[in-house]
């Protein structure tokens, strides 16, 4: 078959190969510091967990040291690292509390060695309220971060925190705590809904917890390129971040939705698979972004 002559499918299938071969010659450049990173977008439905998962886990089959915090009282970051969460079980809350240490409640991930996560239990629900009248409130990541990171002789060359799709005390404790923001956009209507808020609530956070943290990242998600909905929107995104947006993208995915079920990410559970090949080519455009 003569490639004018392809059928739509075989043209995938190629592309998909080229890339596949492409991916396997790449190499991850690490960090010489820590990169602690923030995924969020107040709007919910955005792949913010489903891209915290992914990208961690391909980042540490290249080799990287990867932490995953789930700031999530949904726990679905747990979920999909194979993390038992019930509430029971220590995690995030615990650390926000002052109960425990960061170090004495993370679990590693049964699919990677180099993957560990804190996980989120449903206790988290009400820590919001519970920190209101808490002394330090704000900082109460940062600082567990810092004695955690002091801890250790071998530190994460990543920290991924995994934030609740709102902008309330949970996301401003991972906001203080980050020096970089990354945010999933959706490739549908109203896809920059939230997103200016977000910036005004880094802005704030600029100005009076972190001066260090900034955006440094968008990813489009969810994307289907057979529509023009898509397309459009992919030039709006780019249109408002020029210089933040990735080159890769995130198609619409069977493979990438089911893997949670399984609790795994979709480069364990089909690594293969067009939605794992593009998250590893924005796990490997994100180390070498951090790297320039």
């Amino acid at each position: 078959m003569t490639e004018p002559d392809a059928t739509p499918l075989a043209t995938e299938l190629m592309d998909l190969t080229r890339r596949r071969e492409a991916l396997s010659r790449r190499v991850a450049p690490l960090p010489s510091t820590t990169r602690i990173v923030a995924l969020s977008n107040q709007k919910g439905g955005v792949g913010k967990t489903t891209t915290t998962v992914n990208i961690a886990s391909a980042l540490a089959r290249l080799g990287a040291r990867v932490l995953v915090i789930d700031l999530d009282p949904q726990g679905n970051a747990s979920t999909a690292l194979g993390i038992e969460h019930h509430a029971k079980i220590p995690g995030i809350y615990e650390v926000l509390t002052g109960a425990m240490t960061i170090a004495s409640v993370l679990q590693q991930s049964p699919d990677n060695p180099n993957l560990t996560c804190v996980p989120a239990t449903i206790n988290l629900a009400g820590a919001e309220i519970e920190l209101v009248p808490a002394s330090a409130r704000e900082t109460r990541l940062k600082r567990a971060l810092e004695d955690y990171l002091a801890s250790v002789e071998q530190k994460p060359h990543y920290i991924f925190i995994d934030c609740p799709p709102s902008l309330g005390l949970l996301t401003v404790n991972a906001l203080t705590a980050a020096t970089e923001v990354f945010v999933p956009i959706q490739a549908e209507y109203y896809a920059l809904e939230g997103v200016t808020m977000l910036w005004d609530n880094i802005s704030m956070v600029q100005k009076f917890l972190n001066p260090r943290v900034s955006i440094t990242g968008v990813l489009l998600t969810m994307y289907d390129h057979r529509t023009n909905l898509s397309r459009e929107v992919a030039d709006e995104v780019r249109r408002h971040f020029p210089d933040i947006v990735f080159t890769a993208v995130i198609p619409r995915s069977v493979r990438v939705s089911e893997a949670p079920s399984f609790q795994q990410t979709v480069i364990d559970y089909d690594h293969d698979s067009a939605g794992s090949i593009a998250y590893r080519e924005a796990a490997l455009e994100f180390a070498e972004r951090g790297a320039r």
